[in-house]
């Protein structure tokens, strides 16, 4: 009997997804549990698994299509079993790109790698970590199967083809979306290099290693300016919109408008964090924790005391939480994502330290599995790696709260009346007014305050 092929859910917050490859061609023998295909959800790449047993007799989707969750996209029966009225439920056989055009389907992977290659930035996707372990990119970006499948000059009917990597299933060089954005600034050659993560796909460690081998510089060296970029044509360029862009358009416009925010700025002193750190750092690179880890592990400690502000907004009630589940905002080449730190109170700074690096390598090579990105309950966004002095960010339903941090930097101040240089920490505090009144925000940023001042509170 045939199994019909859908468009699962695979993530929680997932309403539709788009299909970046094929993983098995029509005609293919699979069996239950088998990956059909990489499906990009509005966090990662995941994988479409086989739902029974026999041959792949119809792929009704091509790649870099959108479908929304339940469609049909296959169909998986015996070789000789007639599927003619399933193909009519599914309003066709062929996936709409290769039927517009006439073409058969043993064409269709060739015809959606090329469509891929013309895409700017378009490129292979790496597996979800929940089916497969290990380094592979950064996404997933974990940005790599996020790309655009179509782009659009203004004045042309498709983009200038951009030079890609080779593709492919099986012979095609496989890279991180990381690994391919470094090789194009260190002028790497993919095509050159051999893998060192899963499957042999070429990671960041491939290009530091050629790169240093190229120019005699450390590994960790970097370009500080990006490499000039190929002239485009037309006036301007249409990018399809990733599904992790969709969805971080629609939350946040779910947050903005109807939610009423105040925010709350205070600028705290770190001589205190910075002893302790260098202190720490003494004992060992295993002890050595960063300004952000202090602050996280702050956050969580005072978020204990005030649990008015550890909460989700319900609509019709307010939930506070005992637990403290701290959501750590990771910029990727797609957007936005938070990974969570699970009872974040309960760990030391070293913990976190590990916990917060796994959790944004992840994020960035789009391996996150759903677990790991939903839950939190209460959300902290730094941009001071990027020089910002202060910024506001926007809350995340349900929570009711938000933490912008900005740069730490030094500051010439009057104590006890010298002068003197001290570091500084300026943090905006985003509140949902409907949970948060500006009392409660104020006692919170004062306890943090205490913590961040007096950081040795927090080992004690």
């Amino acid at each position: 009997m045939a199994t019909k092929v859908f468009m699962e859910a695979l993530s929680p917050t997932m309403e539709e997804g788009r299909l970046v490859k094929w993983l098995k061609n029509e005609g293919d023998a699979v069996k239950s549990g088998d990956a059909l295909a990489e499906v990009e959800t509005d966090k990662a790449i995941m994988e479409l698994v086989a739902r029974g047993d026999g041959v792949l007799r119809k792929r009704l989707v091509g790649e870099g299509d959108s479908r929304p969750v339940g469609q049909l996209v296959g169909v998986i029966a015996t070789p000789d079993e007639n599927i003619d009225a399933l193909l009519a439920e599914a309003g066709g056989g062929a996936a709409p790109a290769a039927a517009a055009a006439g073409t058969s389907a043993a064409q269709q992977p060739a015809q959606a790698a090329a469509q891929t290659r013309e895409s700017a930035g378009a490129s292979p996707v790496p597996r979800s970590p929940s089916e497969s372990q290990g380094e592979a990119s950064a996404p997933p970006q974990q940005k790599t199967a996020g790309q655009p499948a179509g782009v659009a000059a203004g004045s042309r009917a498709s983009a200038p083809a951009q030079p890609q990597p080779p593709q492919g299933n099986g012979g095609g060089v496989r890279s991180s979306p990381l690994a391919r954005r470094l090789a194009h600034e260190q002028g790497v050659d993919l095509g050159q290099l051999r893998g060192s993560g899963p499957g042999g796909r070429i990671i960041k460690r491939d290009i530091e290693a050629a790169a240093a081998a190229s120019v005699g510089a450390a590994p960790s060296a970097a370009p500080i300016l990006r490499a000039p970029q190929p002239a485009r044509e037309g006036d301007f360029q249409d990018l399809t919109l990733t599904q992790i862009r969709k969805t971080i358009a629609r939350r946040l416009s779910e947050s903005i408008g109807p939610i009423p925010t105040f925010y709350l700025t205070a600028e705290y002193d770190l001589d205190r964090v910075e002893e302790m750190r260098k202190a720490m750092t003494k004992l060992g690179d295993e002890f050595k924790v960063s300004v952000n880890d202090v602050l996280l592990k702050a956050v969580a400690t005072a978020l204990t005391q005030h649990p008015e502000v550890n909460a989700h907004w319900l609509g019709d009630r307010i939930r506070m939480f005992n637990r403290v589940h701290l959501g750590v905002a990771v910029a990727t080449d797609d957007g936005l994502i938070v990974p969570v730190l699970f009872d974040a109170d309960r760990k030391s700074m070293r913990e976190i330290s590990a916990e917060v690096k796994e959790l944004a390598r992840l994020a960035r090579e789009r391996r996150l599995k759903p677990e790991q990105y939903t839950g939190s309950t209460f959300s902290v966004s730094n941009l001071g790696m990027y020089g910002i002095d202060q910024f506001t960010a926007i809350i995340n339903p349900p929570e009711t709260a938000i933490l912008a941090v900005g740069r730490a930097e030094d500051k010439v101040m009057s104590v006890d009346g010298e002068f003197v240089v001290r570091k500084r920490l300026r943090i905006t505090m985003s509140c949902d007014h409907r949970a948060v009144d500006g009392a409660v925000g104020a006692r919170f940023l004062q306890t943090l305050g205490r913590m961040i001042e007096n950081p040795l509170v927090m080992v004690a």
